[in-house]
């Protein structure tokens, strides 16, 4: 049973920045030892409506990130901001692992022995360029610089990291394509001959012209991209995925056109867009997203957009997320293969995650919310009922 009058101490201490090191290591031995939910408790008590600061989130995030690190085993990692209370609800896991999962409903934790497995770390930026010619470039180990002329367009690697197209020069009619490609735990972004600028999630393409002629700029996609397009209303924008087309003159949008997903989700943060699917078409306004299925489209209105779009900012972002939508993101961002034996446990995850940490980070989450598993061949998860 934990010594609760020391706990409370001891997160008083915190808050107030006044904890030295050693109570900051009592205070995460604390949490990372608590099998029967009361430290969370006491913590999300002492958390309360009521409590001082509650519309100060940097406090909070600066307090967890002293206790992780007292953890001298990892390094303190960045904690995206969020609403304090989110913070509250999520601390036991948050303090122990560096995530932000909640269990939904509250549950006592049962502890769980997962065998032991060399590290994993996070994707990067990584991509594939194939040329018109059907040569190949991999970009994340090529030299910054000039990287190939397509017709009209230079091709540069800029010392970012990001793929810049300068259509300076003439296309005389002849149109090339180039592809873009990311692996399973790569990423990477490019800015287009018209200026639009794309980035491309884990497991994705987007084949494009090296320079846009004629009526329209028109260009493919597959797995995810979210898009910042270029104004240009006498040459629309138009996106293919699949059975959908997005057609834009200036917005920003995301698009998620994974296999392995139930629906093709656009959804739209600013400007406006018309999605074309299954001989219809609606116009979206900033907040909605377009569903589009196999046989229907449907359309959502106020959809999280920070959610949407938290994997080009760095981190991963659950509301309502059950196992296999959890686990098929982390697959394509640490490249790895999970299966299923038996039942599928019934989760809901709620949260955020750090694209940065290892695997073994995300595991140790995952382990607290009850979730079994063993791993096979370093890369292979099987998740046990």
């Amino acid at each position: 049973m934990p010594d609760t009058e020391r706990l409370i101490y001891l997160l008083s201490q915190a808050r107030k920045r006044l904890a030295t090191q050693e109570e900051y290591t009592e205070l995460l031995e604390m949490v990372q030892a608590d099998e029967t939910g009361m430290v969370n408790a006491q913590i999300e008590a002492f958390h309360g409506p009521t409590a001082p600061d509650s519309n100060n989130p940097a406090e909070w995030q600066q307090l967890v990130t002293d206790i992780l690190a007292a953890d001298k085993s990892r390094p303190a990692t960045r904690i995206k901001p969020l609403h304090w209370r989110w913070v509250a609800a999520a601390s036991l896991l948050l303090l122990a692992c560096a995530t932000w999962w909640r269990l939904q409903p509250a549950k006592a934790p049962v502890p769980v022995h997962a065998q032991a497995t060399p590290d994993v770390a996070p994707g990067g930026n990584k991509a594939i360029l194939t040329l018109s010619d059907g040569s190949q470039i991999t970009l994340d180990s090529a030299t910054n610089g000039v990287l190939a002329q397509q017709g009209s367009s230079k091709v540069t690697k800029l010392a970012n990291g990001q793929l810049v197209y300068d259509a300076s020069g003439s296309s005389q009619g002849k149109i090339l394509y180039n592809t873009m490609s990311t692996p399973l735990g790569g990423q990477y972004s490019l800015i287009l001959p018209d200026g639009s600028k794309v980035w491309l999630n884990a497991g994705s393409s987007i084949t494009y012209p090296t320079a846009f002629a004629g009526q329209e700029r028109k260009v493919s996609v597959t797995g995810e991209a979210f898009f910042d397009v270029a104004k240009n209303a006498a040459m629309p924008f138009r996106v293919a995925a699949h059975n959908t087309t997005v057609e834009v003159l200036g917005t920003h949008f995301n698009i998620n056109a994974y296999t392995d997903e139930a629906t093709i989700n656009t959804t739209l943060v600013e400007g406006a867009i018309r999605v074309s699917a299954h001989n219809r078409q609606m116009v979206l306004k900033p907040g909605q997203q377009a569903r589009v299925g196999h046989t229907d489209v449907q359309v959502a209105d106020q959809v999280d957009l920070s959610a949407i779009t938290a994997w080009k900012e760095g981190y991963f972002s659950f509301t309502n997320a059950d196992l296999p939508t959890v686990m098929r993101e982390l697959a394509r961002w640490y490249n790895l293969e999970v299966s299923y034996e038996g039942k599928i446990p019934e989760r809901v995850f709620n949260g955020e995650i750090g694209r940065s940490l290892t695997l073994a980070q995300v595991l140790k989450g995952l382990s607290k919310t009850r979730i079994k598993y063993r791993i096979e061949d370093g890369h292979r998860i099987i998740i046990q009922p």
